[in-house]
Order: structure tokens, then sequence, then C-alpha cells
């Protein structure tokens, strides 16, 4: 898997024209769903991004970004570094979709697996650096699916 991260990595910046990029960074509120509403009832998500136009209205680029599941029930918080390719494609000067793919490292508890990533968003654009993100994040880990439904802000900078 980390094998095909890195070769997906490789052909996303060589296939890139390096005309415009541009930094992004967001943060986002969690409701878990699916198995990790078993563990958890609330979560946040951050990611960082660094974007390229790849063609008209299509970015591209690697993104990093931290998600956690709050415990509870006296359950042990669960958190992941997920490391992604990130495209975003502008349906309009507003309305944008996207999706990352990619791996989520385990970070605690201790001994957690990682696991395939993924994450399609939609996002509305508040103005030119500022966009409201709608994003429903995996984490497939063995036979569990640790997703949660995001709500946040995204600042180009």
């Amino acid at each position: 898997m980390k094998k095909l991260f890195l070769v997906a990595a490789i052909a996303v910046f060589g296939l890139t024209h390096v005309n415009a990029q541009e930094f992004k960074l967001g943060l986002n509120a969690a409701l878990p769903v699916g198995d990790a509403s078993d563990i958890s009832s609330f979560g946040v998500a951050a990611e960082a991004a660094y974007l390229f136009a790849a063609a008209e209205n299509l970015e591209i680029g690697p993104s990093v970004g931290y998600t956690h599941f709050f415990g509870k029930d006296n359950i042990d918080d669960f958190s992941w570094l997920p490391i992604s390719a990130t495209a975003r494609y502008g349906l309009s000067e507003q309305f944008g979709i996207g999706l990352n793919l990619g791996y989520a490292v385990g970070i605690a508890p201790s001994g957690i697996d990682g696991g395939f990533y993924y994450a399609p968003r939609v996002s509305y654009g508040l103005n030119e650096k500022i966009d409201l993100v709608l994003a429903y994040r995996g984490i497939s880990v063995n036979s569990s699916n640790f997703s949660q439904l995001t709500l946040g802000v995204e600042f180009g900078l």
C-alpha cells in the first residue's frame, strides 16, 4: 500500500504543470458515523494541502491531516494522521467537489493500526480565500471503518 501511494504521489507531481500553487488549511467539527459511532460521539479533523493547477478548474496535490475521535463511555480517544493525494474540481465560482485518497497512520491509542483513507467532499466559497466544506472521511482498518461526517472551513493562504 505504501509503495502504491508513493507511485501515485510521484505521478501526481510528474504530470502537474507548476503554473499556480496554493496552500490550504482546513479545520472541521466531526460527527462519527458507522463503526466510529460505537466508540465516539464527537470528533475533529484538520487538513493542510498544497495544490497545483493541473487543468482548467482542476487542482491536485499532496495533503496531510489529523483525525481525532473523542472516546465515550470510558473508551480511549482514537486518532490518525492521514497522508493523501487530493484532487479538487471547481463546478462554478462558488461550488466545488473533491476527493482525497491515501493512507492514515495510526497514532492513538498505542498500537492502533493504520488503514486506507478516503474523503469525498463538497465546498462552497464564502469569498476568495474561505470555503465552507462538507466531507465524509473514512479510514478502513482491518474489518472496521472509522468514518465521520465533517463540516468546517478551509482557508487559502
